[in-house]
């Protein structure tokens, strides 16, 4: 496909070069012809004064007269030249642009989809005598050539179903974390840190599971923001000891897998985060049929976005809410501090970082882990690289920081300013016709 350069001034390409045979069968309906040196041009006198064209079989205008064919003589063996003309349908020429898209698509709404992810408008598809980009869709996937047997109908836009497969893997996570924490608390010294390791890796497994499949397995299969994640998460289970330990001159041991000691766990963020895997996957999933309903139901871009981003923002703060509830539930099982701050600001970055991720917006959230993941380091790399000396000053932010509001700050800050930025980001992407209407799920 071709750039949008030109979509501002519709036409057809004038070079020879960008025409091909397929191209050729786009234009083949209108049929062009000189017979005894005069042009034959039914449909151009048909079309009237106004050089209107209609969605079917669009009228040629007088232009077309400048087309010349060049016959050598009848004993060269040879035939006539093709011939070419300008285009007078500019709605032709945007299928030639977007050829590949008209082909492949099942129904008028991926097209439209498509035509917006390049950047059309509805301002753009009224230059092509549309009210809409919807309407400009419906006669793009109207005109495109199809087999005998292909059914005229438009099929409905399907929408993803639960299955229980996704289900159960989302509730993997949770489980693994929860056996993890008891076998912690059931064991001690070296077992202990035995436990601690085969937990970390068995709830990795599950969380690497539980992202492959359902509403947060993401079409591209590779994974660029895992390291940035695990970084996080190991920090809500280690950092803020670690940071608490650092400001006042430890830690003297490495950490024992208990809450109370020099370098203490906090599991309690951590559990949280992995039971919510399950409701996170269930809001995923109610953000994506409810979206494919609206995608039917609306006339326009403009129309769609607003109707969406009420979804979106009710769909972020549900999964808000239940993470809320979850943290509550092991802050008093496990009788251990409640860590409201860190856990809600980090389960939101993640969480529009996967929804991000899931409709193939990867760029902005790479960067945000990034930025939050790099702020946590650069706190900890500070408060160790002030007891070198002369470098005392280094640590003056982050030591303010913690005498103001504790351990906690630098986590809540880092996470709630990536949060917010892909939410931002989201109520500008996620609400876009082209982030919905891909007809392979992955799941």
């Amino acid at each position: 496909m071709s750039g949008l350069g030109g979509l501002d001034r519709p036409g057809a390409p004038t070079s020879p070069g960008a025409w091909d045979e397929r191209s050729g069968e786009w234009l083949g309906a209108e049929p062009h012809k000189r017979e005894n040196g005069a042009d034959t041009h039914a449909a151009a006198a048909a079309a009237g004064a106004d050089g209107a064209f209609t969605a079917k079989e669009p009228a040629v205008a007088g232009a077309d007269k400048r087309s010349t064919t060049a016959t050598e003589p009848a004993g060269a063996g040879s035939r006539p030249a093709a011939t070419r003309r300008t285009g007078a349908d500019p709605v032709k020429a945007l299928m030639h642009r977007h050829r590949e898209l008209c082909e492949r698509a099942v129904d008028p709404l991926e097209i439209a989809a498509g035509l917006e992810a390049h950047g059309v408008t509805d301002r753009t598809a009224a230059r092509f005598l549309h009210r809409d980009v919807f309407s400009l869709a419906e006669e793009m996937y109207a005109r495109v050539p199809r087999d005998a047997e292909t059914p005229t109908g438009v099929p409905p836009l399907t929408t993803p179903r639960a299955r229980a497969d996704w289900l159960l893997l989302t509730l993997l996570p949770g489980a693994s974390c929860a056996a993890a924490m008891t076998a912690l608390h059931l064991t001690h010294g070296q077992s202990r840190l035995i436990a601690a390791a085969v937990g970390a890796l068995a709830v990795a497994l599950a969380l690497r599971a539980a992202l492959a499949r359902g509403p947060l397995a993401a079409t591209d299969r590779t994974n660029p923001t895992a390291t940035r994640t695990s970084w996080l998460i190991a920090y809500a289970l280690l950092g803020d000891g670690l940071l608490r330990a650092a400001a006042n001159g430890g830690p003297d041991a490495l950490p024992t897998g208990t809450t109370d000691g020099s370098w203490p766990f906090a599991t309690v963020p951590v559990l949280a985060l992995t039971l919510s895997c399950a409701p996170a996957a269930w809001c995923a999933h109610l953000l994506a049929v409810r979206a494919r309903c609206k995608l039917s139901a609306s006339r326009g871009l403009g129309e769609f976005a607003t109707s969406v981003k009420p979804l979106l923002l009710g769909t972020f703060a549900l999964y808000l809410g239940a993470l809320t509830a979850l943290l509550t539930l092991t802050t008093t099982a496990l009788d251990e501090s409640a860590a409201y701050p860190q856990t809600l600001t980090l389960g939101a970055l993640l969480f529009l970082a996967r929804l991000l991720t899931t409709h193939g917006f990867t760029h902005a959230p790479a960067l945000v882990l990034t930025a939050a993941a790099s702020a946590e380091a650069t706190a900890l790399a500070a408060l160790f690289a002030a007891r070198l000396p002369g470098c005392a000053w280094l640590a003056t932010p982050v030591q303010a920081l913690i005498d103001t509001w504790g351990p906690v700050a630098v986590p809540t800050i880092a996470c709630g300013a990536g949060a917010l930025t892909l939410l931002l980001h989201a109520t500008r992407t996620l609400t876009r016709a082209s982030a919905h209407a891909t007809q392979d799920q992955p799941w």
